[in-house]
């Protein structure tokens, strides 16, 4: 999503979206390895300024206020830009938290104004031994079956994708407009798993507003520009070949990746982030307008995710449990009102009120999601 058009998304949220609001804890700037306390990351459209070097193993809380003129992100890198933590839309004046689960290694943090480009990165040495979370029966019941939803998806995905880019590689332009918003479908709910790899996912999902001076621009929404805008997709074959070797390449990584149970929690709210961000401004499939497709899929992936952990969550806090089905149950109930035949109607046929009352309900699913994060690290 362009720049300003986030900034206005998040600006518009402060009356009422969740998923862009501030969190302001106090935060221990210059805590040491081995003692407790949340980091904190000055950000402002030159500097990423991170309390410290060294953390000790295990839970760490990094509270990113972003000081800047740009909306930024903030991102723990592993070696190879493996992400293990990360938060996006912090607009100018907020303080957002990730939680992350560290062992001991050398890790880099980044962050990232303007959201383009490589990042302002800082090392960031992680020393010591840990206790898993995984050594907790529960939670390592909850990431393995975490796991077997993202393989069932990221199955589908890959075949999807494969009749997707048949369509486009055969010249048929409407059957591939058909196909694009179902593939993209698997691709959403399993989201935050695939952002974990790098570059490969502004491969397969980059925006045109999304890309820095001298990107090259690849995967789904290039086709889609050139779909519904050009309509002509003769020339698109390099680009439809690429998008099935990323796709593959994400979804074997996918399937052999360990992941936390910090992945979880903080996919599902990534999540929704994604629903506030993109979907509702309608500015992530900007021209074929399927932006409802994709709020579906987030939040279904959002709802596997907790689904998964619910057993953690029913022993640490039942309130909490209760709380969630009925925000889900709201959410699924509004979006239902537009569901139309398998699919869904086009961002561009909702009125304002109908988007208002869309952002109301991820807006009431967003607060209790951002507890469980903290939940699952105690």
């Amino acid at each position: 999503m362009p720049t300003a058009v986030r900034f206005i998304a998040c600006s518009l949220a402060l009356a009422g979206l969740t998923a862009c609001a501030a969190e302001t804890p106090s935060t221990n700037g210059s805590a040491a390895a081995g003692k407790p306390g949340k980091i904190a990351v000055a950000a402002n459209d030159t500097d990423c300024k991170v309390g410290v070097a060294e953390v000790a193993a295990g839970t760490s809380t990094f509270a990113v206020t972003n000081g800047g003129s740009k909306v930024t992100e903030f991102y723990v890198y592993a070696p190879g830009d493996r992400v293990m933590a990360e938060v996006e839309n912090i607009v100018p004046g907020l303080t957002r938290e990730v939680i992350a689960e560290l062992p001991a290694g050398a890790y880099e943090t980044a962050c990232k104004p303007g959201m383009v480009g490589k990042g302002i990165r800082n090392p960031l040495k992680v020393t010591g031994e840990h206790k898993a979370l995984t050594d907790d029966a529960k939670l390592a019941d909850a990431t393995a079956s975490y796991k077997r939803y993202v393989k069932t998806q990221s199955d589908t995905l890959l075949v999807k994708t494969q009749e997707f880019v048949d369509a486009v590689k055969a010249g048929q332009i409407d059957k591939a407009k058909g196909l694009f918003p179902v593939a993209r479908t698997y691709w959403e709910r399993i989201e935050p798993v695939a952002e974990i790899f790098g570059d490969l996912d502004p491969a397969i999902d980059a925006r045109e507003a999304d890309l820095a001076k001298g990107d090259e621009w690849t995967g789904f929404h290039k086709i889609e520009k050139d779909l519904w805008v050009k309509k002509d997709i003769s020339k698109d074959g390099p680009v439809a070949d690429k998008l099935i070797a990323d796709v593959k390449t994400i979804v074997g990584k996918s399937n052999a990746a360990e992941l936390t149970p910090l992945n979880l929690a903080n996919g599902a709210k990534e999540l929704l982030d994604e629903v506030a961000t993109g979907k509702i401004t309608g500015e992530e499939d900007t021209w074929s307008h399927t932006d409802l497709w994709d709020f579906d899929a987030n939040l279904q992936g959002s709802k596997a995710a907790v689904q998964a952990l619910r057993p953690v969550i029913e022993e640490r806090d039942a309130a909490l449990v209760k709380t969630l089905d009925e925000k889900f149950a709201a959410a699924e109930a509004e979006l239902g009102t537009h569901q139309r035949g398998d699919g869904w109607k086009l961002h561009d046929e909702l009125s304002k009120a109908e988007l208002k009352k869309l952002s109301d309900v991820i807006n009431a699913l967003a607060e209790p999601i951002s507890k469980i994060a903290p939940l699952v690290a105690k």
